[in-house]
């Protein structure tokens, strides 16, 4: 169940702090989709026969696929040992011989674009949304942001305002996967830092009913997608940002 690098279709992307975030590409490939399914195990294959259209089976077994085999080369073992478990709100961990590995991972895609966020300690969570040229932002600025990230939208001229949003959107959809509750933690009753908001690309974040608990946020958006990941300091961390 092994390939040549050389085919891969993931490749490193970015080292932000201590997490190693890989890039996977998902365009339609039938080579590749072959070639992914090769490396998915038998409830895998089960649960990508389940998905009725296209896009969204060739999305899970491409990402799949490459977050077996970047687990294995981090575990140093073959990929087809690790097991998936789910936690009870459904964030994935790995399991290698029965036992919990000593890692944590979290994976998110759109549309083309897939990211892995691989971390050697500490809950770590990833999100990344095509750009896309939405109209009308009313909808979603009334389900996910609070006051001030609204204000910090308006002050934006009209055409950096969809910009802006996404890179909001991600990095709280990168803390709820990295802290694992999914959506039951409400999204608008917490606000990424002032200074992200305003263009840094680190930040540090507390949430409010959880204050004790350090995470290092990070902006990895580009042209083509805005993304961000967030990763749990340990406790007593004094972890010092590149810029304030």
């Amino acid at each position: 169940m092994s390939m040549p690098i050389a085919d891969a279709w993931w490749s490193s992307f970015r080292t932000a702090g201590e997490v190693e975030v890989t890039y996977v590409e998902l365009k339609p490939d039938p080579e590749r989709e072959a070639a992914a399914l090769e490396l998915l195990n038998g409830a895998e294959r089960s649960q990508w026969q389940r998905y009725q259209h296209p896009g969204p089976r060739r999305r899970f077994s491409l990402c799949r696929a490459a977050l077996r085999a970047k687990l294995g080369l981090r575990l140093g073992c073959a990929g087809e040992r690790i097991e998936f478990r789910f936690s009870t709100y459904g964030k994935p961990f790995a399991n290698v011989g029965g036992s919990p590995a000593p890692i944590s991972f979290n994976i998110s895609h759109s549309g083309d674009h897939g990211l892995i966020a691989i971390a050697r300690s500490g809950r770590v969570g990833v999100d990344v949304e095509e750009r896309s040229a939405r109209h009308d932002l009313d909808g979603p600025m009334a389900a996910v942001l609070g006051p001030d990230e609204r204000w910090a939208l308006s002050q934006v001229r009209r055409d950096r305002r969809h910009h802006l949003f996404f890179r909001i959107w991600t990095i709280k959809e990168a803390l709820i996967k990295g802290l694992g509750t999914g959506h039951h933690t409400d999204v608008s009753g917490f606000q990424v830092p002032a200074s992200m908001r305003g263009g840094e690309s680190e930040g540090l974040f507390r949430f409010p009913h959880l204050p004790a608990v350090t995470w290092r946020l990070e902006d990895l958006g580009n042209s083509d997608f805005a993304a961000a990941v967030a990763h749990e300091l340990p406790p007593g961390s004094h972890y010092s940002l590149t810029r304030d």
